[in-house]
């Protein structure tokens, strides 16, 4: 092991030496290297969004093409008052995308979470369902030929397979999947449709999203694409499940996407795949290893996976059409602080300090 250690060390070095005067230069970039791919994407936060962020700003610019708010098109931020939209941040992302030319993905229509807090008090269907309409028609209408797409759906799957017993579900029945999608297509005809979801690159899920997507188009309700989280552990990437979901996807004639990807390095405290914002644990300095860098043998690993998973999505590029980080950097990501509080991770392509690693520069070479 040590040895595969030391010569890892080495060769990355070299790599290094060779690509980090491209990188300074911006001769090269995740955009640029997978043009003739699919779209690079990355999630992008309010900071971000009012320029706040100007090394980020850099980054965002020269190595995507595509990004999804992360948190600021949520209900609970864009319509926070029962008669109240807050288009601000929204807005403002409009505005930067369309300067830097960038893809927007609308993020997200109908999420069981981040709700405005005054759903809470709601007690009958007609509530839910007057929110429900009025929240689609009125923000997908408002940036109808200004973002590219749609997560009209998200997370609405049960690990199993099954719907997930959400307040929609329970007070709109299980149509409102399919009355989601055909509001959003009347209120924003100019964008693609997409459903989104963590885990259904596994087999009982994937069959309820396949179920979903059978069934919207069996109603003749459009639906463009879907998208696969990529919420995954660095060391547990389950890449045979992941290439058979793509395969499957695309059989149904939809755009496959990963438009949440993040590698964690840090333990599960449940050992577990899932991505439920909801999931809290304790802090323990058990669950904490890392704070004060990766050991080389983590790190070693980590770039393996990146590189291995990014050569599975160029077999399958004419199946691909995106691929998002979720987030720019590591201090950004939401890793940080789920599901527990106050922890160190280091998931995507750049350091805190806004450094490409090894894994940026594998992940490009790929592309030569």
């Amino acid at each position: 092991m040590r040895k595969s250690i030391v010569s890892f060390l080495v060769m990355s070095v070299s790599i290094l030496i060779q690509y980090q005067s491209l990188f300074a230069q911006q001769k090269t970039s995740l955009q640029k290297s997978y043009h003739n791919f699919f779209l690079i994407g990355t999630a992008i936060n309010a900071p971000q969004i009012q320029g706040l962020d100007s090394k980020a700003s850099t980054l965002i610019t020269n190595e995507f093409n595509a990004v999804t708010p992360e948190n600021i098109m949520k209900s609970e931020v864009i319509h926070p008052g029962w008669e109240v939209y807050n288009f601000s941040l929204a807005d403002k992302m409009v505005e930067y995308a369309q300067a830097h030319q960038l893809k927007i993905n609308g993020h997200t229509l109908i999420w069981h979470s981040q709700l405005p807090a005054f759903m809470k008090h709601m007690q009958s269907a007609d509530s839910v369902r007057n929110f429900f309409v009025n929240h689609i028609e009125t923000v997908a209408k408002r940036y109808d030929g200004k973002v590219f797409s749609w997560d009209v759906v998200n997370e609405a799957l049960e690990e199993d397979g099954t719907l997930r017993k959400s307040i929609f579900l329970e007070k709109l029945g299980a149509s409102y999947i399919a009355e989601a999608f055909q509001l959003a297509q009347k209120a924003s005809p100019n964008a693609e449709l997409y459903y989104n979801d963590y885990n259904i690159e596994q087999p009982k899920k994937r069959a309820g999203a396949i179920a979903i997507i059978k069934d919207l188009q069996a109603k003749g309700i459009r639906i463009d694409g879907v998208g696969i989280q990529g919420h995954w552990r660095y060391n547990k990437i389950p890449f045979k499940e992941i290439e058979q979901s793509i395969i499957e996807f695309s059989n149904l004639g939809v755009k496959v996407m990963f438009t949440e990807l993040d590698l964690g390095v840090l333990p599960n405290p449940w050992d577990s795949d899932a991505a439920d914002v909801n999931m809290k644990a304790t802090y323990s300095a058990k669950m904490n290893p890392y704070m004060n860098g990766l050991p080389d043998s983590v790190q070693m690993k980590f770039t393996e996976g990146y590189e291995s998973l990014f050569k599975l999505f160029i077999k399958h590029k004419n199946k691909i059409s995106r691929v998002t980080f979720w987030g720019v950097h590591d201090g950004q990501s939401w890793l940080n602080g789920w599901p527990i509080k106050g922890r160190t991770n280091y998931p995507l392509l750049f350091d805190r300090n806004y450094q490409p690693k090894e894994a940026y520069f594998k992940v490009i070479a790929l592309t030569k």
